[in-house]
């Protein structure tokens, strides 16, 4: 019997198709996303360190105060979390979901974390993010809801004691969510070596090496196995 279509592709790539990680809709909210958190931890930042009164770069190319950017971007992102959370319901409540799941392999991803980060050999997962994902997303979720609500709440008030209390808040949250993003670069620059490749999850048409998929993400591959724990898979730097 002649091989399907499906199979004969499988056989010439040598079952190296490339995953969709991440439909058009999610990459797209995560663009949206990281582009307002950049321009909102930008202004924040120059407005912090004193020079309000000199115009930033991002000020210049638009033509308007930073102060004037920083609120109206807060503003954007409440409105972009409101139409994620009406408009894409069914993919806010499947993010919760796999946020909050908890397996009982998750120690023994921990533990094998650095030498995964390292060498690519990740203790195997069942879920759609890893376990590092799951805090990583309640670690932005709260230092951006953070960050925002205590921005919305300063454009409410005038000063008082409650105003020095949202500053404080405010600028702690930034803090916060600074070190979270730059942790978050150095996992998908690909520095570390267990992690290259994890970009393409969220960038162009989202197509991620087969075997990386495999590697960090185990169910995205439901037609092949994933590796053993400890395996390396083909494309497994030093594997």
């Amino acid at each position: 019997m002649p091989p399907t279509p499906a199979a004969t592709t499988t056989e010439r790539t040598g079952g190296r198709r490339p995953v969709v990680r991440d439909n058009l809709a999610t990459r797209a909210l995560h663009g949206a996303t990281a582009l307002g958190v950049a321009v909102l931890l930008a202004t924040g930042w120059w407005l912090w360190s004193g020079r309000e009164g000199r115009p930033s770069v991002i000020s210049r190319l638009v033509d308007e105060p930073d102060v004037e950017i920083h609120r109206s971007v807060g503003w954007a992102l409440v409105v972009l979390a409101g139409l994620a959370m009406t408009l894409g319901v069914r993919g806010a409540l499947t993010f919760v979901r796999e946020t909050a799941r908890v397996d009982r392999g998750d120690l023994r991803w921990f533990r094998r974390w650095p030498v995964g980060a390292l060498t690519g050999r990740f203790a195997r997962h069942e879920g759609l993010f890893d376990p590092g994902q799951r805090i990583a997303n309640v670690l932005f979720v709260v230092s951006l809801g953070v960050v925002i609500g205590s921005g919305v709440a300063l454009t409410t008030l005038s000063g008082g004691p409650t105003f020095a209390t949202m500053v404080r808040v405010h600028r702690y949250a930034t803090v916060a969510l600074t070190v979270f993003v730059v942790g978050h670069l150095l996992v998908v620059s690909g520095l570390l070596p267990g992690y290259r490749g994890v970009w393409r999850a969220m960038v162009g048409r989202g197509r991620v090496p087969r075997a990386t998929a495999r590697r960090l993400w185990p169910r995205s591959v439901p037609d092949e196995p994933g590796p053993p724990d400890g395996a390396a898979p083909p494309d497994t730097p030093g594997g």
